[in-house]
């Protein structure tokens, strides 16, 4: 292989296989830039239906519908040569059971070319997840805080405080885990539970707001380059996108105001002859 050749394209099983392995490094992507800037540092993109919220400006996930993750997903796959992507159903997609979240993560797969699903733990979860894993389509579980369920548990808030919460989080995982789901994404949650749930399943977990004990971690890539003022407490961020974009576009309004821009350089000449 040449120095400058592509590496190969991960795969849902050899995601399965870093189980107490190699970390998996893990973000969110909505774009195609964004995604081609991501895929050669990351193992598996996420479409999260976060895109509500960072590109929409929606209070929450709820609103997000199928044909906004679609759109989403097929922008991501046109960026992607590495990383393993997948794709969030979003809230009242999939919660009635496998009649209801069989057809849409079918169009899902269709109309992306994605690699998988992610649901969020419901009522009934380990049976959808199977129905949809025995039809051929991988599934990404999430357990612990869930987005789409803060309408009723009064906002995003941390799990696994009481122990009727710990047993919540470990039951989902286990069944998500044992319904065939080949990653699990653990959000929000005390570091005792997170590392809990990981020796608990064969699949490995993706955490959030949890533990470095999980198996990999994720985070929302908007929030670790500092797009917004304000971030969770468990954001690391690596950059501050925010002070540098404010500045740069503030010296660009002064430019045009002033006639500075464009210059001579910036403009087309006519051509000789």
């Amino acid at each position: 292989m040449s120095k400058h050749a592509e590496p190969a394209r991960l795969t849902v099983p050899a995601i399965r296989a870093r189980k107490g392995g190699e970390k998996l490094v893990c973000l969110t992507a909505y774009t195609a830039p964004m995604a081609g800037l991501l895929d050669p540092h990351a193992d598996l993109l996420l479409v999260g239906d976060s895109v509500g919220m960072v590109v929409h400006g929606l209070p929450n996930t709820v609103g997000v519908t199928l044909d906004m993750m679609i759109l989403h997903g097929q922008a991501v796959m046109r960026g992607v040569r590495h990383a393993v992507v997948v794709v969030d159903m979003p809230f009242g997609t999939y919660e009635a059971g496998p009649a209801a979240a069989y057809p849409a993560a079918v169009r899902l797969m269709q109309e992306t070319g994605c690699h998988a699903v992610k649901l969020e733990a419901c009522a009934g979860i380990g049976e959808t997840t199977a129905f949809l894993v025995q039809r051929g389509i991988p599934v990404m579980g999430h357990v612990g805080l869930r987005p789409q369920a803060a309408m009723v548990e009064g906002g995003f808030r941390a799990k696994g405080r009481t122990e009727a919460e710990r047993m919540r989080v470990l039951d989902e995982a286990r069944a998500m885990d044992a319904a065939g789901a080949f990653a699990i994404v653990v959000e929000g949650v005390t570091g005792d539970l997170a590392g809990e749930v990981t020796r608990a399943v064969g699949a490995p977990t993706i955490g959030i707001g949890a533990s470095p004990d999980c198996d990999g971690q994720i985070l929302v890539t908007d929030d670790m380059l500092g797009l917004f003022e304000r971030v969770p407490r468990f954001v690391r961020r690596y950059a501050d996108l925010r002070g540098i974009i404010g500045p740069a576009v503030a010296a660009y309004a002064e430019d045009v105001r002033a006639g500075r821009f464009p210059a001579p350089a910036e403009q087309y000449g006519v051509k000789p002859g």
